[in-house]
């Protein structure tokens, strides 16, 4: 093995293990850009390591981080991550939720397990309007994990539907992870939207379908409900009034995308704006919300560009040590054909969600096999999607899956660690169903950008 090969594996391993430090991961990936930049440097000016290598650090080469770095900070589409993130932030404050909680629960409450399609159908929507994990699951841990409790749900049950609904605001556009990955693969936004679409739709149909499925079948996960209040006209006109607002925020946002009226970044400020209207209507809108959430946006946002910086700095030193060819050859030295090799980048992403956040992911791991699958002639939305799928399970396995560490800290007493991993492991598997729908039926993910081309 050439001594590059083993810099480029002893830097990715070191990554690995320092992330167990519970260091913050924006220094760690600085750190080790900074530690093997000074390794090679030693090595090239004063052994012959690295003579007759064209693979060579030092540190005039990691001086092109400072041109990285302004070329992410000067991209207009990251633009869009502050305005979607203030948007979801700015929703949840706004009081929609608990309102469409309480008149869908009346509505579906003839139905066994109808809190908790309750549940999901109010996390599809959330999902398409804030696209903020923690917010989500947050916001039905405290709504409507309470609900489902009281109407005696099993624990187990009620905590993996909170956990795994929660998670589709990061497929379901506009997503910042869908956003992110545009950028790290040069592909457009708008394109990776509609090709998310259908995937996330039906990644919400295969919840509610196992839930009534679990809930007419074991009386024990979902007993039948009592005290339900008869439906009626004023009921069924309440349920459209509590929709219509978040609906046509995401029509607003999905639709000025879609139908070509708006860029990506142009759509979230269009977001952002519409939300802080919904909060202002609903009586919601005041100088200390306005202040908690501009203050909640600007972490958010910093969290991740400092990971932005680290992760450039990085992959820069990772790639000068010729880690793009290493990967790309141990790719195709597999014994596999092309759809084979797919079928081993997608399993090697699910199990680094046990340990990497979907962040970390996507900013070192897409950006290096993404140009391979494109070189196998593999359309690369429909592979950035389905790589989206299954970054989707990184947020329910555990030990670093945060939508467990979220509802852990909102969840009612009694309501335990092994409740909640018992709870999300049925969704786990409904989860890598979707992916292998995706990664089948093509057309899921091509037919909307191709509709829209063709218009």
């Amino acid at each position: 093995m050439a001594i590059n090969e083993i810099f480029c594996i002893a830097m990715f391993a070191s990554f690995i293990l320092l992330l167990f430090t519970g260091f913050p991961v924006a220094w760690i990936l600085g750190g080790l850009a900074v530690v093997f930049t000074a390794l090679g440097w030693v090595l090239t000016n004063y052994t012959d390591v690295f003579a007759n290598s064209f693979y060579y650090v030092d540190w005039s080469y990691s001086s092109a981080t400072v041109d990285r770095i302004w070329d992410v900070m000067h991209n207009w589409v990251l633009v869009a991550l502050p305005m979607f993130v203030f948007m979801g932030l700015m929703l949840d404050r706004s009081g929609l939720a608990e309102k469409l909680l309480t008149d869908f629960a009346k509505l579906f409450g003839r139905v066994k397990g109808g809190l908790a399609v309750t549940v999901a159908l109010i996390g599809i929507l959330l999902a398409a309007s804030t696209g903020i994990i923690g917010a989500s699951v947050v916001l039905l841990s405290v709504l409507g994990l309470p609900v489902m409790m009281r109407a005696n749900y099993s624990k187990s049950f009620a905590s993996g539907v909170v956990c795994s609904v929660g998670t589709l605001g990061i497929l379901i556009p506009p997503s910042i992870m869908l956003v992110l990955m545009a950028d790290r693969l040069a592909i457009s936004v708008g394109d990776l939207f509609l090709g998310a679409l259908i995937p996330g739709v039906i990644l919400g149909a295969i919840y509610i379908l196992y839930i009534l499925i679990v809930a007419n079948f074991s009386a024990s996960a979902a007993p039948w409900p009592k005290d339900i209040e008869p439906i009626n006209p004023k009921l069924i006109l309440n349920v459209v009034l509590a929709v219509l607002p978040p609906a046509g925020l995401i029509i607003a946002v999905l639709g000025s995308i879609f139908m070509g009226v708006a860029t990506p970044t142009e759509a979230s400020g269009v977001g952002a704006f519409g939300a802080l209207l919904l909060a202002l209507f609903s009586g919601k809108l005041n100088f200390k919300v306005l202040r908690e959430v501009c203050h909640e946006t600007t972490k958010t946002t910093a969290f991740i560009f400092a990971i932005f910086l680290g992760a450039t700095a990085f992959s820069l030193v990772f790639r000068g040590f010729g880690g793009d060819e290493l990967i790309e050859s141990a790719l195709l030295g597999l014994p596999f054909g092309p759809t084979g090799i797919v079928i081993t980048i997608l399993a090697f992403t699910f199990l680094l969600g046990f340990f990497l956040d979907w962040i970390e992911i996507t900013l070192i791991i897409l950006p290096l096999v993404g140009p391979v699958v494109a070189g196998l002639g593999f359309d690369l939305v429909w592979f950035t999607v389905l790589f989206a799928v299954c970054l989707q399970t990184s947020f329910l396995t555990p030990p670093v899956g945060f939508a467990l560490f979220y509802l852990k800290g909102t969840a009612p007493e009694g309501v335990t660690v092994r409740h909640i991993y018992q709870g999300v492991l049925p969704f786990i598997c409904l989860q890598i169903l979707g992916l292998v729908l995706v990664f089948i039926f093509k057309d899921l993910v091509t037919w909307l950008p191709s509709i829209a081309y063709a218009n």
